[in-house]
């Protein structure tokens, strides 16, 4: 479903991806993990768009096509989303509102009333927990960071995107958030949904269970494989792949 071919990327005239092959596969779950500054959420951002970065060559496919030539909101309606590793606060907008408004956007076809979105929301928001006092506040205002991002994985459901891309969502959460919010991404999981999940830890892909591995150093990708990736990494780190 989402193709990455021979992607370079710049920022501010540096060089930050230097090549990038992916297929991310339809109904399965992938894991990209790396050393900091490596390029992952560079690769996310330009992914849905980000008019910061600059390609320089290469392009991303989704079913096949050129997305290169589209606009944040059109990706959207590609049916793309991106969970943020640094979700930002808004000041008087509400979770609930915020996410009525988006998924109107997204769906024109059909179009939900006050009560059916709210019907939504609340069956959702029952998957992570969350009661109406969460989803009736402003966006991420005052949250402390597993509601943060507890907050985005509210949004991956509600939106109900084709492809999600989730940067760093365990990162800032204790044991008991990060089991929830993998929970809510186990059951958002589908044959025709795609998942690329960027993290650092093993601890995440173990309540996840991810179905293929990429590990990115310097803009490249240098390793692919299975779970079983995670645990040489575990064992060895990436030194050796740095060395390469």
């Amino acid at each position: 479903m989402l193709e990455i071919k021979d992607l370079h990327v710049e920022v501010d005239g540096r060089k930050i991806l230097k090549g990038i092959n992916m297929i991310v596969e339809d109904g399965k779950v992938n894991i990209l993990m790396g050393p900091n500054g490596g390029g992952k959420s560079t690769l996310a951002n330009v992914i849905v768009g980000n008019p910061k970065y600059k390609i320089t060559k290469g392009d991303i496919l989704v079913n096949g096509k050129s997305i290169l030539d589209k606009k944040v909101d059109e990706r959207a309606k590609l049916g793309l989303f991106m969970s943020f590793q640094h979700p930002q606060e808004i000041d008087g907008v509400g979770i609930s509102s915020f996410l009525r408004q988006a998924y109107n956007y997204l769906h024109k076809d059909k179009k939900l009333s006050l009560l059916e979105f709210q019907k939504l929301l609340e069956e959702k928001a029952k998957i992570l927990g969350l009661d109406k006092d969460f989803y009736n506040r402003y966006l991420n205002k005052g949250f402390s960071g597993g509601e943060k991002k507890k907050s985005e994985v509210l949004q991956l459901l509600v939106l109900n995107p084709k492809i999600a891309i989730l940067d760093e969502t365990d990162s800032g959460t204790d044991i008991d958030s990060l089991k929830i919010i993998a929970d809510g991404i186990n059951k958002f999981k589908g044959k025709d949904r795609t998942i690329l999940v960027i993290t650092h830890y093993k601890r995440f892909p173990d309540l996840i269970s991810p179905d293929k591995v990429f590990i990115m150093v310097n803009g490249q990708i240098v390793e692919q494989g299975d779970k079983k990736l995670i645990e040489d990494l575990e064992e060895k780190g990436y030194k050796c792949l740095l060395e390469k």
